[in-house]
């Protein structure tokens, strides 16, 4: 089983950009398939990035594409999500979520993933 602890969330002015972190514990952590999701009040959780196990492979949603990056370093346990020219639509709480032995694939629904973090919440004021 594997913990994971979101962080690096705030609020942000329209425009600006954030870094959020996702910290795993175990020993497994390279052989999972990784995502990113969010949820804004009084919507339901949404796909917003995946990655496959290596970090060579990456999936956006719409809404994110050519805004967020999506990385990870296996070296130190930990997902990153990169997030540059924010908008007031990307408030919502941010969560990070895993899949074992998720291989080349990339994940995009809630269902494909195992584990999930508490989530870290992002505000952007316009």
């Amino acid at each position: 089983q594997v913990q994971l602890v979101e962080s690096g969330g705030g609020l942000v002015q329209a425009g600006g950009s954030l870094r959020l972190s996702c910290t795993a514990s175990g020993r497994t952590f390279s052989t999972y398939a990784m995502g990113w999701f969010r949820q804004a009040p009084g919507k339901a959780r949404e796909f917003v990035a995946a990655l496959d196990w290596s970090g060579g492979s990456t999936y956006y949603a719409a809404s994110a594409k050519g805004r967020f990056t999506i990385s990870r370093d296996n070296a130190k346990n930990t997902l990153f999500l990169q997030m540059i020219s924010l908008k007031p639509e990307d408030t919502a709480v941010y969560y990070c979520a895993a899949r074992d032995l998720g291989g080349w694939r990339l994940y995009t629904t809630q269902d494909d993933y195992a584990y999930w973090g508490q989530g870290t919440q992002v505000t952007v004021s316009s």
